[in-house]
């Protein structure tokens, strides 16, 4: 006869309530990183800032955008707390901000350009 697992029995591999919960609690943040990464302008520009600050002009040179459409994603992601910024006399410097973009951005260079992985 086969035996069946009962409802409370746990499956390998199952969350438990307390990860639920955190899951549950973080999701809303973990989505918002996300969608703000989905663009490829954004994400390149996180990826350059992967190797430390850079200046707008510095961005600008690496990433094929106007001006304005540079300020307007730099924006998007000082908004969302992913860039810190200072400014040093005409220039401002853009770095990343807190450890979930170093995070994602570092696993998403080793999966997608393992010739040049982060720091």
């Amino acid at each position: 006869m086969p035996t069946t697992s009962s409802p409370t029995t746990a499956k390998a591999g199952a969350i438990n309530a307390a990860d639920l919960a955190a899951l549950a609690e973080n999701a809303g943040r973990a989505a918002e990183l996300m969608r703000l990464m989905s663009n490829q302008n954004r994400l390149m520009i996180l990826c350059s800032l992967i190797d430390g600050e850079l200046s707008v002009g510095e961005l600008n040179d690496c990433i094929p955008l106007s001006q304005s459409a540079l300020s307007q994603h730099l924006a998007n992601l000082r908004q969302a707390d992913l860039v810190n910024t200072r400014r040093e006399a005409q220039n401002i410097y853009y770095r990343l901000k807190g450890e979930a973009p170093i995070k994602v951005i570092s696993v998403l260079k080793e999966l997608f350009c393992p010739d040049h992985p982060a720091p």
